[in-house]
């Protein structure tokens, strides 16, 4: 049990929380939206502090964040809960759930740095669930993470409060957030939140100077108009910049949207044509096989410049000094050493 941050007391025993857009108002012995913040006599604390239902070595193609030290291990954690509720979720066991209904065992930061370190991973990543849900320890392995030389990921949607995201992202090297469709009806409908916290997270982040990549799940019916992505990758070039990566993921039945039909290759190549034609430079295609749709080109002369296999593996690499072995063009990310090349 540690004590959380970002809430207030009320009267009556009843606490604030301030950590998520969502404000929940907690009576004593309840818990807010996500399950794992719990009010226990006028103060609330996380139930998940400590508590990892998951730690493993992934490549850092799998977050997926691929102008961020590719071909690289990253070692991701996660604890039950979450602050949204996607019928679409693919770690639903967990996301969906508080700690007592998940298997857990009891990790300090120190040791979670150590077992990267001892995995042989560059980077500790926050994902699978919304890592917000366990800001307080999050925070704690991230300080630590610098000290020992790691650097710190999260794959996040975004739906977090402006002084808890500032305070985070001072720590954060790479973010991929989660940006589920461009229309705030989506977000109700489907998640149980609103869009236009998850839009300033993104800004916040991408400000603070924080790699910032981007990924939609494409869902037949649901959010695959053209019109709509098209809307979304203007965002993206006016309020960041036409160097963010997006990622368009193909959907598969799942959880609560089972009756649902896979994601055609040609919504998502349709996808991927509308997001170029916007002006972005780096569009990817995952959860489905294209012909280089996973690959990164140079934006100046067209060569391939880092080529992946469907299965996050990393085959080459052209990239030096951050930029093109080929035409020297400025390629954007964080390459070598995790030093950041053409930051804003």
């Amino acid at each position: 049990m540690q004590e959380a941050m970002f809430y207030e007391t009320l009267d009556k025993m009843k606490v604030q929380c301030h950590l998520c857009p969502h404000e929940c108002i907690i009576l004593h012995g309840k818990r807010g939206n996500c399950h794992v913040r719990e009010n226990r006599l006028g103060k609330l604390y996380s139930v998940v502090y400590g508590k990892l239902c998951t730690a493993t070595a992934d490549p850092i193609e799998k977050k997926p964040l691929y102008h961020f030290m590719p071909g690289t291990q990253t070692y991701s954690i996660a604890t039950a809960g979450c602050n949204l509720h996607c019928k679409s979720c693919q770690n639903w066991q967990i996301s969906q759930r508080g700690p007592e209904d998940v298997e857990c065992y009891d990790v300090a930061p120190h040791e979670v740095v150590e077992n990267a370190i001892r995995a042989g991973c560059k980077s500790i990543a926050y994902t699978y669930v919304e890592p917000a849900i366990f800001y307080e320890f999050m925070l704690a392995t991230a300080k630590l993470a610098h000290k020992a030389g790691l650097k710190n990921v999260m794959v996040s949607n975004g739906y977090l409060n402006p002084k808890p995201a500032k305070q985070l992202y001072k720590h954060m090297d790479a973010i991929n957030f989660d940006l589920k469709a461009f229309t705030d009806t989506f977000y109700v409908q489907q998640c149980g939140g609103h869009i236009k916290p998850v839009l300033e997270s993104i800004k916040t982040a991408y400000k603070m100077g924080v790699w910032v990549e981007l990924t939609t799940l494409i869902i037949p019916d649901l959010n695959d108009s053209m019109a709509l992505i098209k809307k979304e990758c203007e965002w993206i070039r006016r309020e960041l910049s036409a160097d963010i990566p997006l990622h368009f993921s193909r959907f598969f039945p799942y959880y609560k949207l089972n009756h649902l039909r896979p994601t055609s290759p040609d919504t998502l190549e349709n996808a991927y044509e509308t997001a170029k034609s916007a002006g972005l430079k780096y569009v990817y295609l995952g959860n489905v096989e294209t012909d280089g749709r996973g690959d990164t080109s140079c934006p100046k002369c067209g060569k391939k410049l880092i080529d992946r296999s469907a299965h996050f593996g990393l085959k080459s690499m052209k990239v030096k000094d951050g930029k093109c072995s080929h035409c020297s063009a400025k390629i954007p990310g964080v390459f070598e050493n995790g030093k950041r090349k053409n930051k804003k």
